[in-house]
Formats: structure tokens, C-alpha cells, sequence
């Protein structure tokens, strides 16, 4: 990048001596190029932890009351969606389960990518929304909390050991869209660890065994995460993050009404394309957090 700028210098006065325009808009974009590479370059360099460059697990929940938590949890589900589109990274749902009337009760899919991880560990708190509620039909603004999770993926080795008697499995049929086979079968699966207290469940498959493999990914990477911290003596840090689904513990807002604006509340980064934001432009975001994580 160092050589590539020199070059555009020369190009540049080149430019300048022959009063070339062509050349000057040649040399302008490219430089708006170097910009984007150097941004990219700089986001990577941040991006040193050792399971930075692993796919990443990530589970939202959504906050007490009802219908409007469950819709805006599944604004946020698409909104990851849709970076992870934007990145070129494959997204693979692994557990879903849909509201009664709108929205969902709970996710969980892993994104596949070089350094899915470091860039989605940014997400990890409860976000929050403020909105005109289209189920309220007096048309009052409401307030909506959703819980972000993300888990570095860990492989079926010896990183993490699960032995049989730490845990139970029950199978149970699935809740929700399936058709008669959802209600037939005992295909969703419930893995219990004991050991930590992890539950885990998985219904989005209609194949038992795909279901119970799933399971254990999530498993393993909740182990591997929780691992992590002890290690790390960071068990306070995990119980910060770990804070009720409820006012005063938001790591973002995202304003609809009465103006149009999502904050950051630790890095105070905000923006008032709420549109491009939702649509999965939330590199800004995830940039301003590394910058800050760095610095600290």
C-alpha cells in the first residue's frame, strides 16, 4: 500500500504538469481505492485474538414484551443477515424458533467466514429499539430490548471434551411451521449439561441427528467460550455482559421515532442512517468498537 501511494503521487503530479483531467480522475480513484484497502487492512490489524479468525456462533433472545421484543429480535436476526451477505460470508441457521404472532422467540446461526468472530464479537450485549409499535393500535411509541450472543465455533476435537455422563439428551417434537412431519416426529433435541448449567436446544432440522449435531456445535462453543473466560479470570467481565434484557444495560440504541438515530453507548460512534444500518452497514460500528477495545 506504502508503494502503491508513492505511485499515486508521481501519477498525481503527472497530472498536474500536463493538466491531464483524465489522468487526474484515474489518480482520484485510485485513491479512494487505497482508502478502502488501507480501512480494511486497519480493521484486520485489529483483529489479533486467538479466535478472532474463527466462524462465529451468534443467538438473539428477545426482552420482555411479547410481540414487540420478538419483532424487532428478528429485525436484528436480519440485520446480521444481511452483513454477512454483504461480506460474502455464508450465514447457516442452526436453531429457530418463531413468535406466536410476529417475530421470533429465540435464533442461533453461524456465520462462516475468515474472522466471522472478531468482527461479530462486537455485538455481544442487549440492544435496544424505541419505535411507533405497528401492533399498537393507537399508534404509541414502545421500547424493545433483544440479547445478542456470539461464540467462536469450536471443532468436534480435543479443544473441548464432553464426556456422556455430563449430560442428557431428550428429544421432543418441534414447535411451529413444519407441516405434519413437525407434529409426527420427535426430531428437536435438548442437550443438558450439567456440569455448567447449559441448556441447549435445536428444532430447525426435521432430521433428529442433524438437530443433535447442531446441538453440540453450540454446545461445544458455549463450553469453549465459558473455558475462555475462566482461563482469562474475566468471569466478572462475563457477568457485565450478562445483564438483564432490560432498561440501563443497552450496548446500542436504535431511535425510529421521535428522529432517526442509533448510538453506540460505548464508543459513543452514532449515525442517522437508521435504513442502511438495519440493512447490515455496521462496519462503522464494529470498527469504532476494535479501535476502542485496542486503545484500552
Amino acid at each position: 500500500m506504502e508503494q502503491y501511494f508513492e505511485d499515486l503521487q508521481v501519477l498525481a503530479e503527472l497530472a498536474e504538469e500536463e493538466s491531464d483531467e483524465e489522468t487526474a480522475q484515474e489518480t482520484i480513484a485510485k485513491y479512494n481505492e487505497l482508502q478502502n484497502q488501507l480501512k480494511q487492512f486497519e480493521i484486520e490489524s485489529m483483529l489479533s485474538g486467538g479466535d478472532d479468525s474463527r466462524n462465529a456462533i451468534v443467538s438473539i433472545h428477545p426482552g420482555a414484551g411479547g410481540t414487540e421484543s420478538q419483532d424487532w429480535a428478528q429485525m436484528l436476526w436480519r440485520m446480521y443477515m444481511r452483513w454477512a451477505e454483504n461480506h460474502k460470508f455464508e450465514a447457516e441457521i442452526l436453531d429457530y424458533q418463531s413468535g406466536e404472532e410476529a417475530g421470533l422467540k429465540s435464533v442461533t446461526f453461524e456465520v462462516i467466514g475468515e474472522y466471522a468472530y472478531g468482527f461479530l464479537k462486537s455485538e455481544i450485549g442487549v440492544h435496544r429499539l424505541v419505535r411507533i409499535s405497528p401492533f399498537d393500535a393507537n399508534s404509541r411509541r414502545h421500547t424493545s430490548f433483544a440479547s445478542v450472543s456470539v461464540y467462536p465455533e469450536v471443532e468436534d476435537n480435543s479443544e473441548i471434551i464432553i464426556r456422556e455422563e455430563d449430560i442428557r439428551i431428550d428429544t421432543y417434537r418441534a414447535s411451529g411451521a413444519g407441516g405434519q412431519h413437525v407434529n409426527k416426529t420427535s426430531s428437536a433435541v435438548r442437550i443438558t449439561h450439567f456440569p455448567s448449567g447449559i441448556v441447549v436446544t435445536c428444532q430447525s432440522e426435521r432430521s433428529q441427528y442433524k438437530n443433535k449435531e447442531s446441538a453440540f456445535k453450540i454446545l461445544r462453543a458455549r463450553l469453549y467460550q465459558l473455558e475462555r473466560e475462566k482461563k482469562a479470570e474475566k468471569l466478572a467481565q462475563l457477568e457485565s455482559i450478562k445483564k438483564k434484557i432490560e432498561w440501563g444495560s443497552q450496548i446500542r440504541s436504535y431511535v425510529f421515532h421521535p428522529y432517526n438515530l442509533i448510538k453506540d453507548h460505548r464508543t459513543n460512534y452514532e449515525t442517522s442512517n437508521v435504513q442502511a444500518v438495519m440493512d447490515g452497514d455496521l462496519d462503522a460500528f464494529i470498527q469504532e468498537y476494535l479501535s476502542s477495545e485496542r486503545n484500552r
